[in-house]
């Protein structure tokens, strides 16, 4: 399984470009099974430690595993998630009308 994690977008302070929300995926794939999980991290009010044209995607991800959002928690319920698809434990149908 690989798991890709990406910062889709960034809400910041126009007066001094600290990002106060990233908005990121974590996407897992297992071959033909995809799972994926979105969410937001926000940051406290600062003053930013990078300029905003300088942050790369890794630093913002970084500040968001440090800021509460759990990596190995988010990868847990993605694989969870893929072993169900694989090994479904409810299906949906009607019994009739099957051939």
């Amino acid at each position: 399984m690989t798991t890709t994690w990406t910062i889709t977008q960034t809400d910041y302070e126009v007066s001094n470009g600290f990002i106060t929300t990233a908005h990121w995926t974590a996407t897992a794939v297992d071959g033909d099974y995809t799972a994926s999980i979105y969410s937001t991290c926000s940051f406290a009010a600062a003053e930013p430690s990078i300029p905003y044209a300088d942050v790369t995607m890794q630093e913002v991800l970084n500040w968001c595993w440090n800021n509460g959002v759990d990596k190995d928690a988010t990868e847990a319920a993605l694989a969870a998630n893929i072993a169900l698809q694989k090994n479904p434990v409810q299906a949906s149908g009607t019994p009739w009308g099957q051939a």
